[in-house]
């Protein structure tokens, strides 16, 4: 299982407390109004707006919040407008961090990423000094039990690179592709927990416990900004930093 994979699962469980989930359904609804914003507001017609919607829905988002971000994004409803920005960082011990932020208050945004980093042992980068360490890549996470042959062939036919099956079934694919891989596994009866686009390391780092654990409570920090959406990093996520990070 990757680390992208480990960390989505802590982050599942957090979630789930009800001291997060006013940050999490904001998160939820910036991204259901960007995908409306840019794919129009009929999910049957926009395959990034429907994942969306599921994701809140699976996160029992009230259907009133997920109409009103739907129509924000579509200009039905006013609402500030949303920036999407990138910011390059590295944490401690040379770890590259990618965080994608959508915003109303850009000036917000940095200072409280600066501030987040700096705090925490790490310093921000130049624009392009960190994001050439990484992949753009679909990613498809399956946590239901599957046919592994009749998944393979699906995938693959539709175009997959890589397909990985464990606790969590993986499959990785080209950004050209995905959406063809996504429909095909949708097709196919198979339910999807997680399918986005993200930043694949290109050349994970492993560090000791103890050091990736400093690297993943910057994270996790960063990760608390109301303005982040999703933060993407070089370190190698073994099973102990997650049992640690799980105890902490």
């Amino acid at each position: 299982m990757s680390g992208h994979s480990k960390w989505s699962t802590i982050k599942h469980k957090k979630a789930a407390t009800d001291a997060k989930r006013g940050k999490l359904f904001t998160r939820l609804a910036k991204e259901i109004t960007i995908a409306a914003r840019e794919g129009g507001g009929d999910p049957d017609m926009n395959n990034s707006l429907a994942l969306a919607i599921d994701k809140a829905k699976a996160q029992n988002m009230p259907k009133d919040n997920i109409e009103r971000a739907v129509k924000r994004g579509t200009g039905e409803i006013e609402g500030g407008e949303l920036y999407e920005v990138m910011y390059e960082a590295y944490g401690p011990h040379g770890i590259a961090i990618l965080i994608e932020v959508v915003t109303d208050n850009r000036n917000r945004a940095i200072a409280d990423v600066r501030h987040i980093v700096s705090k925490y042992g790490g310093n921000m980068a130049d624009a392009g000094s960190v994001a050439w360490q990484f992949t753009r890549k679909g990613y498809i996470g399956i946590t239901a039990e599957v046919d592994e042959d009749e998944l393979f062939l699906v995938a693959a036919d539709a175009g997959a690179d890589d397909i990985q099956f464990g606790e969590v079934t993986e499959i990785f694919v080209e950004v050209d592709e995905f959406r063809n891989v996504r429909q095909a596994v949708n097709d196919a009866g198979i339910v999807m927990e997680e399918a986005n686009l993200l930043y694949d390391p290109n050349n994970p780092i492993a560090l000791g416990q103890k050091e990736a654990v400093q690297v993943m409570n910057l994270i996790e920090m960063i990760e608390d900004l109301d303005d982040v959406q999703n933060v993407y990093s070089t370190l190698d996520i073994t099973d102990d930093v997650i049992a640690a990070m799980e105890t902490a």
